[in-house]
């Protein structure tokens, strides 16, 4: 398993986002939260027991119990976070679940799975925490997230040092959460993404938010060395010049991967096996079948 994320740094950048508790900094996790809930709210069954995966505020725990769907729900986190009166909070690591086997109904994870080195494990814990047709629902991050910033740090780099080091993450695209909820067993996958575009006055602003989201820089292969008040400067007016609008106002790009597995259970709809099919796809059509010549 190669180790991309420094687990010990994201446990800090996000201990510093939840001291500061800027409430307007958490949109996209309330973007996501809402979104899951609104997912939830179109299953036609309820869920007993719930577990929420290091949503940091709760918000995602809070939306999804609203929905009447769920019995009971805990959250878990790395640390110790918000909670509100009455909500149960368990510390455990990203990748270390500590879910019993076969003791869920239900397992919510807003935006968390993109900062996992071993994403995969992760998906197999979460299958096997469930219980026979037990849902899994997710919003990850995906490709294409922060790729003006991405751009022009690398540019600015490249232009005071004639180098380049990583600085943004990278994301998932849809086919890898699609592959890795097959990997890991569930059936009936349903993967789908949303892009979200945010402005912000300049460069400044938006790096704040994903300080103030426990997004700085959390990668193993990051640079050590620092940068100086200038780099900053001259990425603003990179920025600027690349992706400004008309008023001046510049555009962050966050792409949101939905997600959503079961747990097989026999109940579940299966594909027909080929051959199986009791009528002719050309007479529902009602077209003339023409044999391909070989």
């Amino acid at each position: 398993m190669d180790i991309v994320f420094d687990q010990d740094l994201i446990a800090a950048n996000r201990r510093r986002a939840l001291a500061r508790g800027d409430g307007k900094a958490a949109f996209l996790l309330d973007i996501a939260a809402e979104e899951l809930a609104d997912r939830l709210s179109l299953v036609e069954r309820s869920f007993d027991e719930a577990v929420e995966l290091h949503g940091a505020t709760g918000v995602a725990a809070r939306l999804a119990m609203a929905t009447g769907k769920i019995g009971t729900i805990t959250r878990i986190e790395s640390e110790d976070a918000p909670s509100l009166a009455g909500e149960r909070v368990i510390v455990a690591p990203p990748e270390r679940l500590s879910l019993a086997p076969d003791s869920l109904n239900l397992v919510l994870s807003p935006l968390g799975l993109h900062l996992t080195n071993d994403t995969p494990g992760v998906f197999i814990q979460v299958n096997r925490a469930l219980k026979a047709d037990g849902l899994f629902l997710a919003a990850i991050p995906g490709a294409g997230s922060l790729q003006e910033l991405r751009e022009v740090l690398l540019a600015t780099e490249i232009e005071i040092a004639g180098g380049a080091s990583p600085r943004v993450i990278p994301f998932p695209d849809v086919r890898d959460v699609g592959g890795l909820l097959q990997r890991a067993g569930f059936a009936l996958p349903v993967v789908d993404a949303e892009t979200y575009t945010v402005r912000y006055a300049s460069l400044f602003p938006l790096m704040q938010d994903l300080r103030a989201m426990g997004m700085a820089n959390p990668l193993v292969d990051r640079s050590r060395k620092p940068v100086g008040r200038n780099f900053f400067l001259r990425a603003a007016e990179i920025y600027a010049e690349r992706f400004a609008d008309a008023d001046g106002r510049i555009r962050a790009t966050f792409n949101i991967i939905y997600a959503s597995g079961w747990k097989p259970h026999e109940s579940q709809q299966k594909p027909l096996k080929p051959g199986s099919a009791k009528a002719r796809l050309a007479d529902a059509l009602k077209v003339e079948e023409h044999p391909l010549k070989s």
